[in-house]
């Protein structure tokens, strides 16, 4: 059993799409947050209900060894874009990209493939490779 896959199933039943599955350490606390959107935004209620689907199955599939928490949220308007599908489900939106030579660039995502991206800057349309992004994010402008 692939646990990632699993937790896919379980999301996409409750009318959702998995977005990120990471663990990390916040106050001396380990957390497995699986991350979830959804066409028309995420809801709290909707956070506990596959919260609650999740939990089972970590219990009898543990994701991580030792003590952690299960926190199922949404990524909200500004998020880390870090794989190919977090840029295409991102298509539409206002990003901040850094290249790995250090170059910031900002525009609109306008197209994501398997290998690159393609951001309309004032400049004009910029094709950037995933390999040349040191970092990205998506960013909303108030």
């Amino acid at each position: 059993m692939h646990l990632e896959n699993e937790i896919k199933k379980i999301v996409e039943s409750c009318g959702a799409k998995l977005y990120d599955i990471e663990t990390l350490t916040e106050r001396g606390k380990t957390i497995y947050r699986v991350t979830i959107t959804a066409p028309k935004g995420v809801d709290l209620e909707q956070c506990a209900t596959i919260s609650n689907l999740i939990s089972p199955l970590l219990d009898v599939h543990p994701p991580i060894e030792g003590e952690y928490h299960l926190e199922v949220s949404s990524p909200g308007i500004e998020r880390k874009l870090k794989k190919p599908n977090h840029f295409q489900n991102s298509t539409g939106e206002q990003v901040r990209i850094q290249t790995v030579d250090g170059e910031s660039i900002q525009g609109t995502l306008v197209h994501a493939d398997e290998s690159k991206i393609q951001v309309d800057t004032e400049a004009g349309k910029r094709t950037i490779g995933y390999d040349e992004i040191a970092g990205a994010k998506t960013y909303f402008e108030w």
